[in-house]
């Protein structure tokens, strides 16, 4: 009987988001033809009643919270699911900020008349209908929601349990907003279905939805691309190197090794794994280890690192190569020249950033040609790949992937493209 419950439970969950997913895709075929101006007419009517609403929002929000409490959450994923007045306050001028953002779609990527006449244009369009599945930040439900409309293109935001009273209000609230000036029905939904089959069904409706794009931890992310019918954009994780070349300032590396690993220890881009030139390693590696203990990081290396620091760092195993620690922890290893550097950086990285320090212009371009990662940098921290530090603007995510997208994902990643073709007559 149990059995036979939960399998027609399964059933109205997935009948429900198939209708999610028409509503949808009808209110995308609309939102294909929007002007800039309406959708920026949406978009500052949301902004304006995310404040107006305040109290609702912050009474849902108080909900959350303290069910968080009860369910155990630690402060930092409290702090995640906090609204406040000044939050929602710049949740909304984020909205405004998004407002000012070129729109992309009916961009001319390229133009070209062929010997028979025919001109033959390539215009970004909207994807159509975009899944967003998401973790604790009620924010990433207006900031998501806003990047979508402004490109054209409706969205079904699933967030997570943890957030559901502030996802509803925050919700709701843009919605209203945007329907009252013509936005259409179905253009921004949040599925109000905490059970995990809901995401399941979601990720099914391959008919209706186009991309699906996972904001959470890694584990969320792999549950999402095993299940999907649909296109997924991933980011799994944030392995990031630093190679130090042979000959480069110590003192610029050293601030810049601090201001990767440091400055915030648990974002994506943050500095994981520091590879140091062999050349320099006697002189470099002390200087690391007492700079960098003033600033409270643990150190992890390898046989050649460890005997170096004297002491100071514990031997790093093969596991520590592939951790994404997200905290003051920070592995080493001695390698021979750029060759072997790159070669280490290919085999454990995730994709994401990494940067070479070096004064050495055939190292530096080596570097940048060979290392197979969205983000690959020359003398600088890794803390930069993030939307608003490329001028993007804004950004939903970072995509380790290849295709369609890979790195800071803003406005004009989140369309395709098609051909117009302009003919006189002309058949072949």
């Amino acid at each position: 009987m149990n059995g036979d419950c939960q399998e027609k439970t399964a059933e109205k969950i997935a009948a429900e988001m198939k209708e999610t997913g028409q509503r949808a895709k009808a209110a995308a075929r609309i939102l294909a033809g929007a002007t800039t101006e309406m959708k920026n007419s949406w978009l500052l009517a949301m902004a304006d009643a995310l404040e107006a609403d305040e109290a609702l929002i912050l009474a849902e929000n108080a909900k959350d919270i303290t069910s968080g409490r009860l369910n155990g959450l630690d402060d930092a994923m409290l702090d995640r699911l906090l609204l406040t007045p000044a939050r929602i306050k710049g949740i909304a001028n984020a909205v405004r900020d998004i407002v000012k953002l070129d729109d992309p779609v009916g961009h001319i990527h390229s133009s070209v008349i062929r010997p028979n006449g025919l001109r033959i244009d390539k215009v970004s369009t909207p994807i159509g209908v975009i899944g967003i599945i998401y973790e604790s930040r009620p924010n990433v439900t207006v900031d998501a929601a806003a990047l979508c409309l402004k490109s054209g293109n409706a969205v079904i935001l699933r967030g997570g349990s943890e957030a559901i009273h502030s996802n509803l209000a925050l919700g709701s609230c843009i919605v209203k907003a945007g329907t009252a000036l013509g936005m259409p029905k179905g253009a921004i939904q949040i599925v109000r279905n905490t059970d995990r089959a809901a995401v399941s069904a979601m990720l099914k409706l391959s008919n209706y939805i186009d991309l699906i794009i996972p904001r959470g931890g890694e584990g969320l992310i792999r549950s999402v691309t095993e299940q999907s019918l649909i296109p997924v954009i991933k980011h799994y994780k944030g392995i990031c190197h630093i190679f130090v070349d042979a000959g480069y300032d110590t003192a610029e590396a050293l601030k810049i090794i601090e201001n990767a690993k440091c400055q915030r220890p648990g974002v994506c881009n943050a500095l994981e794994t520091l590879l140091i030139h062999r050349e320099i390693a006697p002189s470099f590696v002390p200087k690391l280890m007492e700079h960098l203990k003033s600033k409270g990081v643990e150190m992890r290396g390898d046989e050649e690192f460890c005997a170096l620091a004297k002491g100071g760092a514990v031997p790093a195993v093969e596991e520590d190569w592939g951790t994404e620690y997200l905290a003051l922890i920070l592995s080493a290893r001695i390698v021979s020249d750029v060759k072997e550097a790159i070669a280490h950086i290919n085999q454990y990285s995730s994709g994401h950033s990494e940067s070479i320090l070096t004064n050495n212009t055939a190292n530096a371009e080596k570097f940048l040609n060979e290392i197979d990662s969205a983000a690959v940098y020359l003398n600088a921290s890794t803390r930069f790949t993030d939307g608003g530090e490329f001028g993007m603007g804004a950004e939903m995510g970072i995509s380790t992937d290849k295709i369609h997208v890979r790195g800071p994902m803003g406005l004009a990643e989140l369309t395709s493209y098609k051909y117009k073709i302009y003919g006189n007559g002309q058949i072949r």
